[in-house]
């Protein structure tokens, strides 16, 4: 199973002549590859998968995604507390 997270590109950058970005994921702040998605500007979500950005998305999408993804965090101490 593959898990790709939504973040928010707060800079981006050419290293080497590639498009780079630094990504924020609810405070944590990720080098990211932006050459698939020549398209994505600052202040945009995108969709990230082992350090590369796979598209773009809306940021009510990135929210809901955010959203589910807490959920899940959170179901999964209850649940954890509970044994």
């Amino acid at each position: 199973m593959c898990l790709a997270v939504p973040g928010k590109i707060t800079e981006i950058h050419d290293s080497d002549g590639i498009r780079m970005g630094t990504v924020d994921f609810g405070g944590v702040r990720q080098e990211v590859c932006l050459q698939a998605v020549p398209e994505a500007q600052v202040g945009q979500y995108v969709i990230v998968h082992v350090g590369f950005a796979l598209n773009v998305l809306d940021e009510e999408e990135a929210r809901e995604t955010l959203d589910l993804l807490r959920q899940m965090e959170d179901a999964g101490r209850s649940e954890g507390a509970s044994e």
